[in-house]
């Protein structure tokens, strides 16, 4: 078998034909139609009024987090199994990260969880949906709609997937996207927030473009950033956008396939299928190795690249990042559930293109390994 990449993106649509209009036209910067149009597309798709394209996700985080005004001492609670550009975001602003602890099945935060790290100088919470499950939100949502607390989505990992009946991406008052080339709608680098709010989205359009004034352009009352998505990326995204029911179907069939052959197997915890609001979108398949398995991730990532096939280690805590301890930060966290999955999770190939004769190889193959 050749090589098993974790990720192939799906560029089979219009991506070709929509390139190909903006390189003709002479529009490929930022100023290109498709950018509008992709923001128009995927605002609606999600049922928000306003799309804001920026250059990645963690830009969107950046602008998200920027808009709450933050000052020394605010808090904003967070994941601590989550990608560092959550963590990042907050201390760029000045305030202060409190890291909570996620489900061992699910790999979200809990309920439980928020409500402990609730304090009088909780200014907001950012909400990450973790590897293709949801977090149950609706708890969540009520306690900070009664605290005043800002709700930060992010949907990076969730394109396309309902919470009981709407869409990821429609439950924070700023939603957060990524369309790095492993999502479900990719433009290679690239993110959106979504919004309800007028002046959000006002303020989100000024700070992705330097803050450029209208009527006297090179005049600054803020400092903002050079996160414009451009038209090409925007027309890839359209023509992703244009299939991306067809996609989640394809996600499903390949974890449906995998689990398949892959649920008796006792040294390895699959992903959950669906919980009571939501069904498994599979971004990733992540698997946690049981305790009666003699291999942590590490070891297993090796012994699966010496068969070929590529994969990838889970998050590593925030908590316990080289980064943050030398600045003094979290010493005194402990999370048990976010480093069990850290030191024994992985996921394995999982990209649009893959094909049932690879998944079935990767499966095997993994079979093999652990007995």
């Amino acid at each position: 078998m050749k090589f098993v990449p974790v990720n192939q993106p799906l560029l089979e649509g219009n991506e070709k034909k929509y390139l190909n209009e903006c390189i003709d036209s002479g529009w490929i910067s930022s100023e290109g139609h498709f950018v509008s149009l992709f923001e128009k597309q995927f605002a609606a798709r999600h049922g928000r009024k306003h799309g804001i394209a920026v250059s990645s996700g963690t830009a969107a985080l950046q602008v998200a987090v920027d808009l709450l005004d933050l000052k020394n001492g605010d808090e904003v609670i967070v994941p601590t199994f989550t990608i560092i550009s959550c963590v990042n975001a907050i201390l760029q602003a000045n305030a202060t990260p409190v890291l909570i602890d996620c489900e061992p099945d699910t790999f979200n935060i809990t309920i439980e969880g928020v409500e402990k790290a609730i304090s009088s100088n909780t200014k907001a919470i950012i909400l990450v949906h973790i590897y293709g499950l949801p977090i149950d939100a609706d708890p969540i949502l009520e306690i900070a709609q009664k605290k005043g607390i800002t709700v930060i989505e992010d949907c990076a990992e969730v394109i396309g997937l309902n919470y009981k009946s709407r869409p990821c991406g429609s439950l924070g008052q700023i939603s957060i996207f990524s369309f790095y080339s492993n999502k479900h709608v990719t433009t290679g680098e690239g993110g959106m927030i979504l919004t309800d709010d007028d002046i959000i989205a006002k303020r989100s359009r000024s700070s992705r473009n330097l803050c450029f004034q209208e009527g006297k352009r090179f005049y600054h009352k803020r400092t903002g950033w050079n996160f414009r998505m451009t038209n090409l990326q925007a027309a890839v995204g359209v023509a992703q956008l244009e299939r991306l029911d067809s996609f989640i179907a394809i996600k499903r069939k390949m974890g449906e396939l995998y689990s398949k052959i892959l649920h008796s197997c006792p040294m390895l915890q699959i992903p959950v299928e669906s919980t009571s609001y939501a069904n498994n979108i599979y971004w990733a398949y992540g698997i946690v190795l049981t305790d009666e398995c003699k291999y942590n991730a590490d070891q297993l990532i090796q012994l699966l690249k010496e068969q070929n096939i590529g994969s990838r280690p889970f998050f590593y805590p925030m908590h316990q990042q080289p980064v943050f301890k030398e600045m003094n930060l979290f010493l005194n966290d402990s999370h048990p559930n976010a480093e069990r999955i850290a030191d024994r999770g992985f996921y394995i190939p999982c990209g649009m293109a893959l094909k049932e004769p690879e998944i079935e190889y990767v499966a095997e193959s993994l079979l093999d390994i652990v007995k």
